[in-house]
This record gives C-alpha cells, structure tokens and sequence, in this order.
C-alpha cells in the first residue's frame, strides 16, 4: 500500500511546458529579449493560443455531428451563411479569415444547424489550405447525411499576402467544393448562389 503524502509535503513541481520553451527559443533567436518584463509571460500566452487555435487535431467530427442528424422529410435547399472562420496559413502560420456558406439538399434527414458552424471549426482549428479546408467541410457534411448534393463556399483574406509577400491588403479568396446535385443541376447551383448573395462560384 502506498503511503499517504505528508502534510507538509512540497508539491511535485510543476514540468516545462516545451511548446511555451520552443517560443522563448524563438524570441531570442530572432534579437529580443525574452527575460524582459513586456515578454516574460508571452511563450506561456503563445502556447496557450496555439493549442486553442489547432485544438481541431483532437476533435473528431463523428462526435461532433453525432446525435444531431434527424429524420425529416423535408426536401428544399438548408443554407447557412456567414459562418464566421479563422484559421492558420500552414505555409507560414498567419492567420486567414472571412466567412463560409454553407448549404445542403437532405435526403429524408437534417443536421441540427449549430452543428454546422461546429464542423467548420472542427476543420479551421488545424494548420490549414483555403482549399482543403473548403473541400473538407464539404465531404464531412456530405458524409454524414448522404443528401442530395452539399455545396461550400469560403470568402477569406490572408495575412500572409496582406502583411508580407505582394502585401495586397484588398485581396480575398474564394473557394468552392460541390457535390451531388450542385455539381450536376445549374437550378440548384444559381439557387445557392442567389441565397448567399454572389452571382458565380470561383472559376476553376
């Protein structure tokens, strides 16, 4: 039987973090000073946010979406638009930011609509492409209701050519993935478009 610890036993102390000491590195690599007052807690707080802004790695969206796909017939086009999105640019870890619409035609089931703002982030909350992101929500979505057709559009500016780079801070991109019935039917297509307010998809 183990021994219970005594009372006045010091607390085992608390180990490193190394994502916080790989910041710290970091800061002093590139000419500051990360003893100074201004900077002392920073790798703590840079770690914090990192693991909060890729905590997507640990989500599962099965979970995500599970319990909150009923059956239902209704059959017109389900749209949800200006899905706020934040992300990091995997090619140099700076934020990209804008909206997402989202739309569906079920197939005698629906999705519980704050369950799709949640995969959006289930997927942004990762080191990411804009294009990979888009097409992600769209086979995850698609995947779980087998409807008719699922339709992603992203809008989103970047950091990484706002900030440095061609440093064009007007620029946006927009990305598309389509399934099913928004692939084959124009109808389906111009509805969605007219719904979210853009008058065509990215060219390819």
């Amino acid at each position: 039987m183990a021994e219970a610890p005594h009372l006045f036993d010091e607390p085992a102390a608390a180990q490193p973090d190394p994502v916080a000491g790989l910041i710290r590195d970091l800061i002093q690599q590139l000419g500051e000073d990360p003893s100074r007052e201004g900077l002392l807690r920073t790798p703590g707080r840079v770690a914090d946010s990192m693991r909060f802004l890729l905590s997507g790695y640990d989500v599962d969206v099965d979970e995500v979406i599970n319990g909150a796909v009923f059956a239902e017939p209704y059959d017109e086009m389900v749209v949800v638009k200006d899905i706020e999105v934040y992300s990091l640019c995997e090619h140099h870890l700076l934020p990209f930011y804008g909206k997402a619409h989202i739309a569906y035609l079920p197939r005698g089931h629906i999705l519980g609509l704050s369950k799709i703002p949640r995969v959006v982030d289930v997927f942004a909350r990762r080191l990411q492409v804009q294009e990979r992101l888009t097409t992600q929500i769209a086979d995850a979505l698609h995947a779980a209701l087998h409807p008719h057709g699922v339709a992603v559009v992203i809008e989103a500016a970047h950091l990484c050519m706002m900030m440095r780079g061609v440093q064009k801070q007007a620029s946006a991109a927009v990305t598309s993935a389509l399934t099913g019935a928004f692939q084959n039917d124009e109808k389906c297509r111009s509805e969605f478009l007219s719904l979210i307010g853009r008058t065509s998809f990215p060219v390819r």
